[in-house]
């Protein structure tokens, strides 16, 4: 049933459409006065469920169709899961888009991959600053982070100000970009504050999540303990990482080389914003190998075991450039990410067997969250002092967690939604008051396609079961002009399992014989699919996809 939105024409919505089932793929909705704002549009990993998918995003058919009063699109900061999508969606949308100086140099890079056809005009607007944009008035409140210019947004309405976070936490020592700026966030601690809509990442994490000045300080003493050459993995646009791993080589003397295009990328756009300084070199990945390994130091990706990327092709040994040695050593400078940890192990373990030493948090404090711990969740409910709290950036349990703290801070009305919950924020009335569509699609090569749809279906049938490709040539007066040909790959092997392959292609024949020369392709077709279907059923207990080609001759 289609969600009546004229009910609550004058009151303030919340439709998260990414973000809210997960720790990623943020793509948030506003709405009053029938206008819709956006708030991050990013990216999420897929898992084992999607074969040959590497990449997902939210499904935005829901704002699509309303997209002449969709207003714009707000960034808080350059992460993928904030802005990764827009280069594969943004021509369904066609809205503007408002960014920060270094966010929206980011953008640009990504944007210019984006091939022919019209492309976003991206609005600068200074960190801090204010905008309207329709009924939306709104300040951008500076918050730290692992990225610079992370920016919460306080959305101001005539249905009340809305704190919307984005990804932060509280950081006496960022390394780049100022400290959060609390003065505001107390300003509107004032009784103005009618919802604060909160990351909740580190929710079970108690304290608070580190500095990013204790990480370099530890960080430059492992490597400078080091002997030989030295590679640095994390998340490329984790930038406040990324300048630690450039200091602490330079404070040793050490040489650096980036590996991974998307490192390139950030470093790129720090420059251009001012955040990294022109005097700052890099050797190509070629050129490092021929430095003394003692003074070498790689920084790549593939901190999470992104299949493509460069530390899994180091891996395996099949980058173009780059050899490790024994005694070299690998340093994880990043945690695993739920559901990342089967592909980091196996790179851990190929490493190893190499002779390379792997070092991970787990050894010492080399990586701190950017995400607010529980000790920083509550000092900044204790600062804006929102009358409702609407958890998002996490799973079920984050958001039930969340919430939870919430409460017992003070919070009055908590709400836990889901991805296409309609969410009314309005005192005393806060909840879940509809559902919009929602879901993911996926980015296969150039395109995009249903996660749901019979691409994927058909992928997971053949990873699971395997498939039997049969051919059959078939003569003008009902014969079988060749014998049956049958390929079976990921089903049978053509040398252990002869004796099964042969007594199919021996009922197949016989089916055959008895065809009449009148008989349709179709019809040679099924008979031969249920004749080897049920051969394999009897003996394997499988259903593999099984194709049959009939050429007329």
């Amino acid at each position: 049933m289609t969600f009546d939105f004229s009910k609550y024409r004058d009151q303030m919505l919340f439709v998260p459409l990414g973000g809210s089932n997960e720790i990623g793929m943020n793509l948030n909705l506003y709405s009053i006065g029938g206008k819709w704002l956006m708030v991050d549009c990013g990216i999420g990993f897929s898992g084992d469920s999607l074969p040959g998918i590497e990449v997902i995003v939210p499904d935005i058919s829901f704002i699509a169709e309303r997209k002449a009063d969709l207003l714009g699109l707000v960034l808080t900061h350059a992460h993928e899961d904030h802005l990764g999508a827009v280069p594969y969606l943004w021509r369904e949308l066609e809205c503007p888009i408002y960014a920060t100086p270094f966010t929206g140099t980011f953008l640009k890079h990504k944007l210019s991959e984006m091939g022919p056809g019209k492309k976003p005009q991206v609005n600068i607007v200074t960190p801090g600053s204010k905008i309207s944009i329709g009924p939306f008035s709104l300040e951008m409140i500076e918050l730290t982070h692992s990225i610079p210019e992370m920016q919460a947004v306080a959305i101001a309405t005539s249905a009340g100000v809305v704190m919307h976070t984005g990804d932060w936490k509280f950081d006496s020592a960022p390394m780049i970009g100022p400290v959060s700026d609390y003065e505001q966030l107390k300003k509107y601690g004032n009784g103005n504050v009618l919802a604060m809509v909160c990351d909740s990442t580190n929710v079970f994490v108690e304290g608070e999540a580190g500095s990013e000045g204790d990480v370099r300080k530890h960080l430059s003493e492992m490597i400078s303990q080091c002997k030989q050459r030295v590679v640095v993995t994390t998340f490329a646009s984790n930038l406040a990482r990324v300048a630690t791993v450039i200091q602490a080589a330079s404070d040793i003397g050490r040489v650096v080389a980036l590996a991974g295009r998307s490192l390139h990328r950030v470093v790129e756009a720090a420059r251009e914003s001012g955040y990294l300084s022109d005097d700052v070199e890099f050797v190509s990945d070629r050129e490092v190998m021929n430095l003394p390994r003692a003074d070498a130091l790689i920084l790549c990706t593939g901190s999470q075991g992104e299949p493509r990327a460069a530390l899994t092709r180091i891996s395996r040994g099949d980058h173009p450039s780059i050899r490790l040695t024994p005694g070299d050593t690998v340093i994880f400078s990043s945690r695993k990410i739920p559901g990342n940890e089967i592909k980091i192990n196996g790179i851990h373990n190929r490493l190893v067997e190499k002779g390379i030493e792997v070092i991970t948090d787990k050894h010492d404090r080399i990586h701190v969250s950017g995400h607010p711990a529980r000790g920083e969740l509550k000092r900044m409910y204790e600062m804006v002092k929102p009358r409702i709290a609407v958890p998002t950036h996490g799973e079920a349990r984050h958001l039930h967690e969340h919430a939870r703290l919430a409460r017992a801070l003070g919070v009055k009305e908590t709400v836990e939604a889901h991805n296409g919950a309609v969410v009314l924020l309005a005192q005393g009335e806060a909840g879940i008051v509809g559902k919009v569509h929602s879901g993911y699609v996926a980015i296969d090569g150039a395109s995009l396609i249903s996660t749901d749809g019979d691409i994927i279906r058909m992928r997971r049938k053949l990873r699971d079961d395997g498939a039997i490709f049969i051919s059959i040539v078939w003569g003008k007066n009902g014969e079988l002009m060749y014998p049956v040909q049958m390929s079976t790959p990921g089903i049978l092997d053509p040398k252990d399992d002869q004796e099964l392959i042969g007594e199919c292609t021996a009922e197949i024949t016989r089916i055959l014989e008895g065809t009449p020369a009148r008989a349709g392709d179709e019809q040679i077709r099924e008979q031969v699919r249920l004749c080897v279907r049920k051969l394999i059923k009897r003996d394997l207990d499988k259903k593999p996809v099984i194709e049959v080609q009939v050429m007329r001759v």
